[in-house]
């Protein structure tokens, strides 16, 4: 979704509401004649002159004792010293809830499976509503567009302040872009998503709260990424700009006497040297080290704080200083806690859920496991659904730039990927592994159900079942099953085996057995290990997998219409390898390093620069998109399986104010668009 000009306005749209001595405790179930500018939230002073009332606050009782378990944190001033001058005010779905309480969630480990419960606690500038299509206003309290997209202005919240009390203002934002992203100490080399036609952006503070970001290029999608991205644009210059010369002439000094070897270990050590907030924080890294400055973790300005941390998983407490309240002028979270437990097997994990231990559950539950999860429901206490997903069709995609030469020159042959594609049996997959629930479909760089420029025809292309088709090109290829084991052998005489290294965080184990036999059956012969997440991306990140296989997550259209990091080699990022990586490097040193594209792949990167340049489904928006899909299809680059499919997410039926989700999907960050911070747990 593109806006062009969005600016809050105080001034409430009401339908006739009544006066209130107090303001009206409204809901979206009730919302007591109020009609907000933006779905189910209204600025502090558009209620107070839609309702003609005060607000007055209230605190969690037991936020001192949370707060006491903040390493470094002082002793809490009054709530309203705390709240922003203009805190966000929201309507809970159902209900004003009941402080207390713990999520309980589960991940496969640090940075494997996090993000569900990351979403859970994550702020940025803006969100997506639930309908999925309205960006709404959170740590920013409006925006603005000039007339060709080149300069977006923010406004923040005033008086807005970090978890340890200090003042969040504008400066926080351009420390962030200018001394971490585009700092050499920081990055060795700038993110490319934070660089357009590769170049930086301009951005300045105008004042306390008000920031200014003036892009190289037209970037009209660029609010999305603040509406569903993980990263935060912004980082607390009072606590990592200490260890920075550039603020503190004692840097260095300080960054020694905690222990570090200069300031620029001591950034690393607490920023984590990415924008990802769920890897390992100091408490895991060396706790002592973040005890001698007095710091558990940096200063945030989500729902809740990190206070404990193991390899067996993280605790996290409510945020004392967090920016929004409810129609009852209680401050929010609701809930006191959040406790992550680290749980690698899927066996283990379902055991936990049917036992009634997880209050919440969405990313790496399968098809596969809903009917035992769904016979379990009454003994566990818990509610499993079916959502809408985006980004779930599974893809299996060949190592362009494999180091084994003989096996890169059979990879890039279309041939061999048409015929892996043929020797599926999508519909069995379909049945087995999804329950009959999706549609069989060829993979593509864009959600279809997102976009209007993918045609049936691309989304049928080579799916349907047919293993003597797939012999056939493999024959044309020259590939042979000389001695008749079964195995064709490669040209340099050795079998043709390929390594099918996956997570079961991004697939379905069922899925890769039946790939397995599918791909067995044709000459090809499947060698299958699961691994964790880290190691899966680790491998993928080093080139050194053979295929690489997750869902095609990071295509929606309010990502794609932003970052295209999905349509240019290696086509995947850190979280999601994609292929190609060698391809990518000849991109990024001009031709010194790596291996130079074919024509078409080249033309990638002039066109996804392009398609971020105009306004998302414009026409010639579409005309862009429909080119970049038939170059990545006309390649196979990305082998798909099964896509509109449903997908389970469950929630233990404690916890309150839950809104059945609009789309189970990492591309809007899971539960973000779903407001979890007015969740409340039943005592």
């Amino acid at each position: 979704m593109t806006i062009r000009k969005i600016l809050l306005s105080t001034a409430a749209i009401v339908a006739a509401a009544p006066a209130f001595a107090n303001c009206p405790q409204a809901t979206v179930a009730d919302p007591m004649g109020l009609e907000p500018a933006f779905p189910q939230q209204l600025e502090l002073a558009e209620l107070q002159d839609a309702a003609s009332c005060e607000l007055s606050f209230s605190e969690n009782p037991a936020i001192a004792e949370l707060n006491a378990r903040i390493l470094g944190n002082a002793d809490l001033p009054p709530v309203a010293e705390r709240l922003p001058a203009e805190p966000l005010v929201v309507m809970p779905y159902q209900s004003i809830g009941q402080y207390g309480g713990a999520v309980t969630g589960l991940s496969k480990g640090t940075e494997s499976g996090t993000s569900d419960l990351l979403s859970v606690r994550h702020v940025n500038f803006v969100r997506y509503s639930d309908n999925l299509q309205t960006v709404v206003p959170n740590v920013a309290k409006a925006w603005s567009w000039n007339d060709d997209y080149t300069q977006l202005t923010i406004t923040l919240r005033k008086g807005h302040k970090w978890s340890d009390g200090a003042p969040f203002t504008a400066e926080d934002v351009v420390f962030w872009m200018n001394d971490i992203i585009y700092n050499a100490d920081v990055y060795e080399k700038t993110p490319d998503r934070w660089l357009f036609a590769g170049e930086q952006i301009v951005t300045e503070a105008l004042d306390e709260v008000t920031v200014r970001f003036t892009f190289p290029v037209p970037t009209p999608g660029i609010l999305n990424r603040f509406a569903v991205d993980y990263g935060q644009p912004f980082q607390p210059k009072h606590f990592l700009g200490q260890f920075m010369p550039k603020y503190n002439e004692n840097a260095d000094a300080l960054a020694q006497e905690h222990g570090f070897a200069n300031g620029a270990e001591a950034v690393d050590f607490y920023y984590g040297g990415s924008d990802w907030k769920d890897v390992p924080s100091p408490l895991l890294k060396d706790a002592d080290k973040a005890a001698a400055l007095g710091r558990a973790v940096v200063p945030t300005l989500e729902s809740h704080i990190v206070v404990d941390e193991t390899s067996e998983g993280r605790k996290l407490v409510a945020n004392p200083y967090f920016h929004q309240v409810d129609t009852a002028g209680n401050q929010l979270p609701y809930i006191n806690e959040i406790i992550e437990t680290y749980v690698g097997d899927k066996e283990v994990q379902n055991l936990k859920i049917m036992n009634g231990e997880v209050v919440w559950k969405q990313q790496a539950v399968f098809l596969e496991d809903f009917p035992l999860l769904k016979e379990n429901e009454a003994k566990g206490g818990y509610t499993i659904q079916f959502a809408p997903t985006l980004g779930e069709n599974v893809f299996f995609s060949f190592n362009r730039t494999h180091n084994d030469e003989v096996l890169r020159e059979i990879f890039n042959d279309v041939r061999f990927n048409r015929a892996m594609s043929l020797a599926m049996n999508r519909d069995e997959i379909n049945e087995i592994v999804y329950l009959g629930q999706g549609t069989p479909m060829q993979g593509v760089p864009a959600e279809p159900k997102t976009v209007s420029f993918i045609s049936d025809d691309i989304l049928n292309k080579d799916i349907a079942y047919d293993p003597e088709a797939a012999k056939a090109l493999l024959a044309e290829m020259g590939l042979t099953d000389a001695d008749g084991d079964g195995t064709l052998e490669r040209p340099d005489g050795k079998p043709l085996v390929v390594r099918l290294v996956y997570s079961s965080q991004g697939v379905p184990v069922k899925m890769m057995e039946l790939v397995r036999d599918y791909w067995s059956a044709v000459g090809v012969r499947i060698d299958v290990k699961e691994v964790t997440s880290d190691e899966y991306r680790a491998a993928g990140n080093n080139n050194d997998l053979d295929v690489t296989t997750w869902k095609y997550d990071g295509n929606a259209g309010p990502t794609i219409s932003q970052d295209t990091t999905v349509f240019v080699p290696p086509f995947g990022d850190f979280f999601n390898p994609g292929t190609g990586a060698q391809w990518a490097a000849w991109k990024k040193t001009d031709g010194a390093e790596g291996i130079e594209p074919p024509a078409d792949i080249q033309k990638l990167w002039d066109l996804s620069e392009r398609f971020i340049q105009v306004e998302f489904g414009s026409e010639e928006s579409n005309a862009i998109g429909a080119e970049i899909v038939q170059i990545h299809t006309d390649n196979m680059l990305k082998i798909g399986t099964v896509g509109d499919i449903v997908a389970p997410f469950l929630w233990r039926n404690d916890l309150q104010n839950v809104q059945p989700i609009t789309s189970k999907t990492y591309d809007f960050y899971w539960a973000y668009p779903y407001r979890p911070q007015q969740w409340w747990l039943q005592q």
